[in-house]
């Protein structure tokens, strides 16, 4: 009897004729609570879960034919990594998969940010002509300040770089291969950048990483570019700071909560956001779905 894998979440086609093609019965069941999944788990032999899908202790207790759990993705912060392990059962994410995606889309934020795309955009949609006022920069020559070197920083430090920035960094990590980042501490990023960038996971450590403290040690015309997770930048004080003028611009890709409502920080003309899109490119989805289900094959074969 070939073994079975729920799909919970939507992933690329081409992902699920992988399983399909290695003999694997797959179900698609997508928008589950966590106790249907709970219900659902049982018979599953293998499951592909997104960030949104929570696969917490009781939904492991449950699943008792479960093998491999794959997550086209970066972050396991929505399962219980250890308690899955210690039951036997593999985990596996796709941590390069979608690096370019969110890579760009941090560029994308800095150039929208430095370029007034926003505020022009706008403007236009209400009939008016205020090119005069939008005297925007250039991002050549100014300093990056990117706060975690892992592939997604290392990948936007190269793209930066390759746009003429100067590119510094910090990580908790010691790192041996930095170009084309200089490696500094946390202060000296906030301090000296003109732009501060994120690519961190969310944790204990890394909750509410800037917050009043750091904003106040940012350069007045810096621009702070959040597309890591939510919680790791205190939003209360990005809207203060940004109110406050105590740096120029602000820009969000995720959100504590998500997702977020009327929240306050879209009030401010110096703000910018997108829906938690970093990995949502068609190239990245195949990348990261495929590299799921061969972890997810090699599993079960």
């Amino acid at each position: 009897m070939a073994k079975k894998v729920l799909i919970c979440n939507p992933v690329a086609e081409e992902a699920v004729e992988m399983l399909e093609d290695a003999g694997l019965k797959v179900d698609k069941e997508f928008g589950m609570s966590k106790e249907e999944l709970t219900e659902k788990v049982p018979p599953y032999h293998g499951m592909v879960v997104r960030s949104s899908t929570k696969v917490r202790e009781p939904t492991i207790d449950a699943a008792e034919n479960l093998e491999v759990i794959g997550r086209p993705g970066i972050g396991l912060d929505n399962i219980d990594l250890e308690y899955a392990e210690d039951k036997g059962i593999a985990v596996y994410n796709t941590p390069t998969a979608t690096t370019i995606s969110v890579a760009e889309l941090t560029l994308t934020h800095i150039l929208a940010s430095y370029r007034d795309i926003v505020a022009g955009t706008n403007s236009l949609r209400k009939g008016e002509w205020i090119k005069s006022e939008l005297a925007s920069n250039e991002i050549y020559g100014k300093k990056l300040g990117i706060i975690g070197y892992g592939n997604i920083g290392q990948t936007v430090g190269e793209k930066a770089d390759a746009l003429g920035m100067d590119v510094i960094a910090y990580d908790v990590r010691d790192l041996e291969e930095t170009e084309p980042a200089e490696m500094v501490d946390l202060d000296t990023v906030l301090k000296e950048s003109d732009v501060v960038t994120i690519h961190v996971p969310h944790m204990e450590s890394t909750h509410h990483l800037i917050s009043d403290d750091e904003f106040e040690k940012m350069k007045e015309n810096a621009a702070l570019v959040d597309c890591s997770r939510g919680g790791v930048v205190d939003e209360d004080a990005l809207h203060e700071a940004l109110k406050n003028e105590e740096i120029r611009f602000g820009s969000k890709d995720v959100f504590e909560e998500e997702p977020p409502g009327e929240h306050r920080l879209f009030e401010l003309d110096n703000f910018h956001a997108t829906p938690h899109i970093g990995a949502q490119t068609e190239e990245g989805q195949i990348r990261a779905g495929t590299q799921a289900a061969e972890k997810i094959i090699d599993e079960l074969k």
